[in-house]
């Protein structure tokens, strides 16, 4: 489970499967032991938040976009962490006292045949080449 930049929460299609697919969730905060969880839920429930596919390619990534929570709970978002959550009664869980993995890179998507390419690099013709 990832806690992205601005509090965007984000499960891969495993980490979402075990919540079984849910399309609404809570997500609780335990102070002492500094647990995140996400439980499923219905949109009945008056801290629901929706999950959205985060994928244009098909199911796969599930994001629930968590800035009010992450922020209410001084939970920080300051750069992308992932974590490996673990089931506790029933609630997928991160324990925030690890410090998660920081995620740095951005993948860089390859043009679809609807977007344009990004211009190419022409600082240099031969990637091995140095300046002697």
């Amino acid at each position: 489970m990832t806690i992205q930049k601005r509090g965007v929460i984000s499960m891969n299609k495993a980490a979402h499967e075990l919540l079984d697919n849910a399309e609404t969730v809570e997500l609780l905060f335990d102070r002492d032991r500094q647990i995140m969880a996400i439980r499923a839920t219905d949109d009945s429930s008056p801290h629901a938040y929706a999950v959205r596919n985060g994928s244009t390619r098909g199911p796969g990534q599930a994001v629930v976009s968590a800035t009010a929570f992450t922020a209410h709970y001084g939970i920080d978002t300051t750069v992308t962490r992932r974590w490996k959550p673990f089931l506790e009664e029933g609630m997928l869980c991160v324990d925030l006292t690890t410090s998660g993995t920081v995620i740095t890179g951005n993948r860089t998507k390859k043009p679809t045949p609807d977007t344009p390419e990004a211009p190419e690099d022409t600082t240099t013709d031969h990637p091995e080449a140095t300046d002697d």
